[in-house]
């Protein structure tokens, strides 16, 4: 067991194995269908999920999980397992409510458990970007990094940490309000496929390609740019019900850069509800020789 405990939600995207190997403790964000309320990732699987989004007139609404979930989760980890240093990271405070729920949960455990220490980090990004800075972070945990320590490296990775996609449609993003600044896309597209990424935690437009498979090589030649050729890199390949579009992807990075570790993700459904079914992209980050 490691001295810091890592936590965070599923919108890190942060394939099932993975979480399990390295120890990530999780809270599940919610969607809310009609008067149904769903667990992302417990009570609905991105399959499901996607095939009954393509039929969706109105989309769902999603909330993060409140306080109250982030404090017994803090609480349990200290109580039951011992733990005494907790790093708690969490989607871009631009698009979601889940850092200010654990930052209140932060204060709220003070009260109970003063001697717990609880640090809440606003990555600025999401999905596998989210995803790639909790899998560090568990890794630095398990290898019995400081707390210090393995926040500096969070915020080290945070600048860096980018994440390119695509899709036939901004609808979802429109429709959901997460559009950020590539508004003026939506519309003007026609049979144009848009190139979206982050930019200090709000969604920008990066540019539009008339194919998928342009688009794709457009993903490969911006992270050409900023790594060079050859550049070495960890990259998650991030899907919507598209993992044939996410292979598709891959075959062109790994042609072009030298990958150091790669994996492929699905969407979350509280992250794809906003993207729609079909979106592919990258989540990456470069590495210092």
């Amino acid at each position: 067991m490691p001295e810091v405990a890592i936590v965070t939600d599923s919108t890190s995207c942060i394939p099932e194995p993975i979480l399990d190997e390295l120890n990530i403790h999780w809270l599940p964000y919610y969607i809310h269908r009609g008067e149904e309320e769903l667990r992302d990732l417990v009570t609905i699987r991105p399959e499901e999920f996607y095939t009954w989004l393509q039929t969706a007139e109105t989309l769902p609404q999603t909330a993060c999980p409140g306080p109250g979930e982030y404090l017994s989760m803090y609480e349990k980890l200290a109580t039951e397992d011992g733990i005494e240093e907790i790093v708690s990271i969490h989607m871009t405070s631009k698009g979601s409510g889940a850092y200010q729920a654990a930052h209140t949960a932060q204060d709220m455990i003070k009260e109970i458990l003063p001697d717990l220490v609880v640090k809440v980090v606003d990555t600025l990004n999401v999905s596998m970007c989210h995803g790639w800075m909790v899998i560090e972070a568990a890794r630095a945990a398990l290898d019995g990094k400081s707390l210090t320590e393995i926040v500096d490296r969070i915020t080290e990775m945070i600048p860096v940490t980018r994440m390119l996609q695509t899709a036939d449609t901004l609808k979802y993003l429109y429709m959901g309000g997460r559009i950020g600044r590539a508004k003026h896309l939506v519309g003007s597209l026609l049979n144009l496929k848009p190139l979206i990424g982050m930019e200090d935690g709000i969604v920008v437009a990066v540019g539009t390609a008339r194919s998928r498979r342009q688009a794709y090589q457009m993903m490969v030649e911006k992270v050409e740019s900023v790594v060079g050729q050859k550049g070495k890199i960890k990259v998650a390949y991030v899907h919507a019900a598209a993992a044939e579009e996410a292979e598709k992807i891959k075959e062109l990075v790994e042609a072009r850069l030298t990958v150091v570790e790669s994996l492929i993700a699905d969407l979350s459904p509280a992250l794809g509800v906003h993207t729609g079914p079909g979106t592919a992209g990258l989540c990456y980050y470069p590495l210092r020789d």
